[in-house]
């Protein structure tokens, strides 16, 4: 059966808001959800790890959690997340087309974000301004200024905003930090992310085609430039700096947040090196590069954090993939720490090993069946939040979400560059670095989709 067009869906669905009106931002919402409220959620872009979203919520419907409503610009991913989530829970949702529509019904308490990069700032903004909690994917920025408005807004308008880096909800990872802290190899002096993911085919080209009929192109680009439509921009944004930020920010961003937790690094690197490039396929169009090494300090810290992303065949390292393997088992990707007295490694979502001494003797470690990615406990922990209304409650405030993906840009700054920057963690600024300031925000704003200098 084939999808329907975009315009035969907004006439057969009456459970559907369209929002072709350009308006601002709505009041704040009046609604809290109290300890005992039902918390009704919002799920926008719903393909990918949106369905994800939606499964985790599920699991949470007999914590007094609904997922009302879904959101996407591309009708038919649309209806087809609403008949799954009907087939799963046998409840139908509202279905949003545009979400500053959804924005406006004040019954909603929280919106998730699983859209493309270039979408997570400014859908956050808008959802604070509108008085909703938020859970946005990581990254949680596509560039540096964006995710300091992110903070700003959560602030200023008072609320629950959880970063999707959900190794921070898992039990065993937790007790690895806290293991690491206390000494368990000793002092740190180094932490090294792997990130290898193969891409065994070339990523593709750009060829303008005719918009689908059933996605609002305008508002899938939103606050990117205007662009002519192709499936390379659509399918492979991320790799395009104006709409994503690269393996290092989809998969690395993980890593490097356990990174900074471990190393208790609440603030931005000083100097930063990356090279790389497209070194495996050579003809593609993709501008970030799939082959990367990035380097960090911090300022007097006496440690070297690196993350090293590749998209070739690769071997292993650490034990990552064959002996521990990842989610996707084909994938060595995790996070190794190096002490005076021994190394731990972190090789996926909720798990951690170590070993000490010269004979690298087992130590500590802790993992679950079958390497859960541990979402419905990250989603739990924000709902928790949500509830008592206090951000310290959140295990991935977005304030830590903003320096992780903060390191990923910085990486991605230093590359573009060629050359190792100097960042000063208290103005977010490059001293004396034109070339490099021009890359901490967007190249290209547009209205009515830009993110607002004052949130």
């Amino acid at each position: 059966m084939r999808n329907p067009t975009r315009r035969e869906f907004l006439k057969s669905s009456a459970r559907l808001t369209t929002a072709t009106a350009l308006f601002a931002a709505p009041a704040i919402a009046q609604r809290q959800a109290g300890a005992n409220d039902r918390v009704r959620v919002a799920v926008c872009g719903v393909e990918g790890r949106g369905w994800s979203h939606i499964q985790a919520l599920h699991e949470l419907k007999n914590e007094n959690v609904d997922l009302v409503a879904l959101c996407d610009c591309h009708a038919g991913f649309l209806e087809e997340a609403a008949k799954r989530y009907e087939q799963l829970s046998g409840k139908k949702v509202a279905l949003f087309e545009d979400m500053r529509k959804m924005f406006e019904d004040k019954t909603i308490d929280g919106v998730t974000f699983a859209t493309p990069n270039h979408w997570h700032v400014l859908g956050t903004i808008w959802a604070c301004q509108a008085g909703k909690d938020v859970y946005v994917e990581k990254p949680g920025s596509q560039n540096i200024a964006e995710g300091r408005k992110m903070v700003e807004a959560a602030r200023k308008y008072k609320r629950i905003v959880q970063h999707g880096t959900q190794c921070r909800s898992s039990e065993n990872i937790r007790e690895g930090i806290a293991k690491l802290k206390e000494g368990v190899i000793g002092r740190l002096y180094m932490a090294r992310v792997v990130n290898y993911k193969l891409h065994p085919k070339p990523l593709g080209r750009h060829m303008p085609a005719p918009v689908p009929k059933e996605l609002n192109w305008d508002l899938w680009v939103g606050p990117g430039p205007m662009i002519p439509f192709s499936e390379f921009h659509w399918q492979r944004y991320n790799w395009r700096w104006d709409f994503g930020v690269g393996d290092t920010g989809n998969q690395g961003v993980h890593q490097l947040d356990i990174v900074r937790w471990a190393l208790g690094l609440d603030t931005h690197p000083t100097k930063i090196q990356s090279m790389g490039g497209n070194l495996f396929h050579l003809d593609d169009d993709a501008e970030c590069p799939c082959t990367q090494v990035a380097a960090f300090t911090f300022g007097d810290r006496k440690v070297l954090v690196t993350c090293e992303t590749r998209d070739g065949y690769t071997n292993s390292e650490a034990g990552f993939r064959e002996q521990y393997p990842f989610v996707q088992p084909q994938f060595p990707v995790g996070t190794i720490f190096f002490g005076a007295e021994g190394y731990m490694i972190f090789p996926d979502y909720s798990s951690y090993y170590t070993f000490v001494g010269p004979k690298y003797k087992p130590g500590p470690s802790k993992s679950l069946e079958g390497n859960p990615i541990m979402d419905t406990d990250h989603f739990r922990n924000w709902v928790k939040a949500v509830r008592s209304r206090n951000p310290a409650d959140l295990n991935a405030e977005i304030t830590e979400g903003h320096y992780s993906s903060a390191l990923c840009h910085l990486a991605n700054i230093a590359y573009r560059t060629g050359r190792t920057v100097v960042f000063d963690p208290q103005t977010e600024r490059f001293p004396n670095d034109d070339e490099a300031n021009s890359m901490l925000g967007r190249r290209n704003k547009r209205k009515p989709y830009m993110v607002p200098d004052e949130v």
